[in-house]
């Protein structure tokens, strides 16, 4: 399975750098000097890919600026707009700790309350500034934003592909439908 740890925004200076919308909790790893990435432009059936390797990439403004072998100027940089990087989930480290999770384990589990009821499922994993959100889509088509927190979300079982969750009062309400 391929997962999406990037989306290239735009071109930066004149030099072929990226701005990089980091969608991964390893930036440090994924966007390492060598790092070989699958580049993918398009979507669906005319959806190509390519492998991309990272020569460099930096802090910037809550994003990544990000140079790729083979991009040296602006117009090849602004080519690659929308191209999103992959990895593919069987190269990353089996995680040690049992609350530690990467998003595609989420991605797909049922909601349930603490009562067992199913409130719906995990569409996303969002990852900000301020931590990670949940973005469920509800039983009534509705989406809700969960904060990721132990508070909030007490279990975790990916055996049984569920998560339980403890929202306070008004947060499922509060849905960005």
């Amino acid at each position: 399975m391929e997962l999406v740890v990037g989306r290239v925004v735009k071109s930066h200076g004149i030099r072929g750098e990226l701005v990089v919308d980091v969608r991964t909790d390893s930036p440090g790893d994924r966007f390492a000097v060598g790092a070989r990435l699958v580049g993918r432009t398009g979507k669906g059936p005319k959806a190509t890919d390519r492998e991309v390797v990272v020569e460099a990439a930096r802090d910037h403004s809550g994003r990544l600026l990000v140079r790729l072998e083979g991009v040296n100027d602006r117009d090849t940089a602004d080519a690659l707009r929308g191209t999103l990087l992959l990895v593919d989930s069987d190269a990353l480290p089996e995680n040690d700790d049992p609350d530690e999770f990467h998003d595609h384990q989420l991605e797909g589990l049922r909601v349930l309350d603490t009562a067992g009821a199913q409130l719906g499922e995990v569409t996303e994993v969002i990852h900000t500034p301020g931590g990670e959100l949940l973005s469920i889509r509800l039983s009534d088509g509705s989406d809700a934003l969960v904060p990721f927190v132990t508070d909030i979300v007490p279990e975790v079982d990916l055996g049984a592909g569920t998560c339980v969750i403890d929202p306070p009062e008004g947060l499922l309400d509060l849905g960005s439908s």
